[in-house]
């Protein structure tokens, strides 16, 4: 039993691992240069997704959404992200996080808590007020399955979602490794106030940082609302906290340490959540497999705090 279904649990898997991933580079881009945990990331991937969805819902409602070729559709809804949850992150950066860039690092992370927990309330109020009702559900654009044996059908957003997320985790990393401003991110991670003798605007870099990380934050977002259909405003925030474990297995501030941790806490995830309950005789379901995911970061903090991908360093004095 266990082996025919191994094929499907491995696609379900990598579906849900990529989309850890791009989240997780968010986190692990912010991290790098700031030495921040930027914990609004979770609820930035969440206004990601209402804004997509809102969209789509707009495109629907003005009968203009059947006659688009789907693949259009779901391009406006990601541009339209990455732009406005760019923007968002940039916002956040510079009111909640660059005033108190020389404070105390505990006083930052209670800064981005309180970031977080804002966007969730202001997601629900203004979906509650426009809808009375904070659980939307959008269209779905892409519906075809693909039956590749009696085991194994792989839905076409499946598809799609590791297609996209691909070219943007390529992507990120041919513009940190390949472009000027790549060199400057690295640079300003490296020693920020070399990095600003040398004439790089620390703080533009910053800023530019902030706007990729969380607009790649915000594409996922509606990659992860056409996978999924329903959303609300508290999927940010157990996703936030399992794209951070991610970057956290595969060494925070490592880029490809991030994709490969996304990668692998997905399957772990989709494994145990098909195999856990036969393996238990029912005892644990696939509702544990949170604890599992969360199990990780406890034993890999302990034995390899610095990740899989991570290098031990000393910290910046």
């Amino acid at each position: 039993m266990f082996a025919s279904m191994l094929p499907q649990v491995l696609v379900d898997g990598l579906t849900l691992g990529f989309l850890y991933a791009v989240v997780a580079l968010g986190y692990t881009m912010v991290y790098g240069i700031l030495e921040l945990i930027n914990f609004a990331h979770g609820e930035i991937f969440m206004v990601g997704a209402f804004i997509g969805t809102e969209l789509l819902l707009l495109l629907q409602s003005a009968g203009i959404l059947g006659g688009i070729n789907p693949f259009v559709s779901l391009a406006i809804a990601l541009i339209t992200a990455i732009i406005l949850t760019g923007g968002l992150g940039v916002s956040i950066e510079r009111v909640a996080y660059r005033p108190l860039r020389n404070a105390p690092r505990l006083v930052v992370l209670i800064s981005a808590i309180g970031v977080s927990f804002l966007l969730q309330d202001l997601v629900r109020f203004t979906e509650g007020m426009a809808r009375n009702a904070f659980y939307l559900t959008g269209p779905t654009l892409f519906k075809k399955a693909y039956k590749i044996s009696s085991t194994i059908t792989i839905q076409e957003k499946s598809i799609i979602i590791m297609v996209l997320t691909i070219v943007m985790m390529i992507g990120l990393s041919l513009f940190v490794n390949k472009t000027k401003w790549g060199i400057a991110m690295r640079a300003v991670a490296q020693d920020q106030q070399t990095a600003s003798l040398m004439t790089i605007n620390v703080n533009r870099v910053i800023a530019l940082t902030f706007f990729i990380g969380s607009g790649l934050g915000g594409a996922t977002g509606v990659l992860y609302a056409q996978y999924y259909g329903t959303i609300d405003p508290y999927i940010g925030f157990l996703l936030g906290l399992k794209a951070f474990t991610a970057a956290v297995l595969g060494g925070i501030g490592n880029l490809k340490g991030a994709m490969f941790g996304g990668i692998l806490l997905g399957l772990f995830e989709s494994l145990s959540a098909a195999f856990m309950g036969p393996l238990t005789h029912g005892n644990f379901g696939a509702e544990y497999k949170d604890v599992f995911a969360f199990a990780i970061l406890i034993i890999v903090l302990l034995f390899k705090p610095e990740g899989l991908f991570g290098e031990a360093v000393k910290e910046k004095v």
